[in-house]
C-alpha cells in the first residue's frame, strides 16, 4: 500500500472529521428542526429558525420584523409539505440585522487592437435577516 492510500485510510477513519457529525447531532436533535423555502427577491432559499442569510435588498428599519407569506414548502424531518405553487396559511418571520452592500464586482470590456477599454464596477446591496420562527 503507498503513502497516499495510507494518509487517504487514516483520514477517513473518522478523527476529526466526525466533529462536525456529532456537532449537528446535539445542535439538531432527531433532525426534526422545522424548516421552509421561501421566495423573495427573484430567489428562493431554505431556511431554518436561527439562519442568517443576506437576501436582496428589502424596504425595513434594522430591527424591524419581517413576514414573508410566498413560502413554497415547509418540512420537518422526512415530513415535507409542499405548494402549488405557494402554501396556504404558512409564513416565516424575520427580524433585519443590517443592510450593506456586496464586494464590488469589477467590469472589464476591451476590444483588441481598437483603443477600447470600458471599467466599470458594481456593489449589489443586500439585507440580513435573522430567521425567528417558521410556521405551517
Amino acid at each position: 500500500m503507498g503513502a497516499g492510500a495510507q494518509r487517504y485510510q487514516s483520514a477517513t477513519r473518522g478523527g476529526n472529521n466526525r466533529a462536525g457529525f456529532v456537532e449537528a447531532l446535539v445542535n439538531k436533535p432527531n433532525g426534526a428542526q422545522m424548516y421552509a423555502v421561501i421566495k423573495t427577491g427573484g430567489k428562493q432559499y431554505k431556511v431554518a429558525t436561527g439562519d442568517k442569510l443576506k437576501v436582496e435588498q428589502l424596504v425595513a428599519e434594522v430591527g424591524q420584523e419581517v413576514v414573508f407569506d410566498q413560502v413554497l414548502a415547509v418540512g420537518q424531518g422526512a415530513d415535507l409539505k409542499t405548494g402549488t405553487p405557494l402554501l396556504a396559511g404558512a409564513s416565516v418571520k424575520a427580524k433585519v440585522v443590517s443592510h450593506g452592500l456586496h464586494p464590488k464586482v469589477r467590469i472589464f470590456k476591451m476590444r483588441r487592437r481598437k483603443h477600447y477599454q470600458r471599467h466599470g464596477g458594481h456593489r449589489q446591496a443586500y439585507t440580513e435577516l435573522e430567521i425567528g420562527s417558521v410556521a405551517a
